[in-house]
């Protein structure tokens, strides 16, 4: 009986080392994937939470979008977010001069606006530009179309590689889950030994 004991005790030994191993492994993991970011972004000069990066996302989403509607509800001829259409070149220079939105809130707007991917599919090469008043002012060159369709395959890559990424800390979360619930356990076990 003792020897069972003494036997179950190492093996719960062992099995704690290895457990403890794993968790070392996978915090260091962690740690390099955390300080990988952290040299990516280097604006960024003190830790953020992901939720503090969040709703400083949807705030400025919601600021762009909010420039947008008033360049929508101001020029209906020239922007409609559902069905946009190729704009003139300089555009900007014409809605700054018309004074009827400020200057910021226009290349906030204009910067949301054309990476739209329904604006870079509006970009097909002979497609007509439009002015202010919706009036025709040029053509969509090969290039252009071609600029839009390479930025539409980044967006694209950029969405695949997030989706990866959350799939691939789904998986390491689960898995820590899967070995703390293992751990508790084999504790629970051990005690009741």
């Amino acid at each position: 009986m003792a020897n069972s004991v003494l036997h179950l005790c190492d093996e719960t030994e062992m099995l704690l080392d290895a457990a403890e191993q794993k968790l070392d492994q996978l915090e260091a993991v962690t740690l390099n994937k955390l300080a990988t970011a952290k040299s990516r972004s280097s604006k960024e000069k003190q830790p953020v939470s992901q939720e503090t990066n969040a709703k400083a996302r949807n705030k400025n989403r919601e600021a762009n979008q909010a420039a947008v509607a008033l360049l929508v509800e101001n020029y209906p001829q020239a922007f409609n977010s559902e069905e946009p259409k190729p704009l003139k070149i300089g555009i900007q220079e014409d809605l700054v001069s018309d004074e009827k939105v400020s200057r910021s809130k226009i290349k906030r707007a204009l910067a949301t606006y054309v990476r739209n991917p329904r604006y870079l599919k509006s970009l097909v090469e002979g497609a007509d530009r439009v002015d202010l008043q919706g009036e025709s002012t040029g053509k969509v060159s090969a290039e252009e179309e071609q600029h839009a369709k390479a930025k539409l395959d980044e967006y694209k890559q950029r969405r695949v590689e997030r989706q990866k990424e959350q799939r691939k800390a789904q998986r390491v979360a689960e898995k820590e889950q899967r070995l703390s619930s293992k751990l508790e356990q084999l504790v629970a076990k051990t005690n009741k030994h």
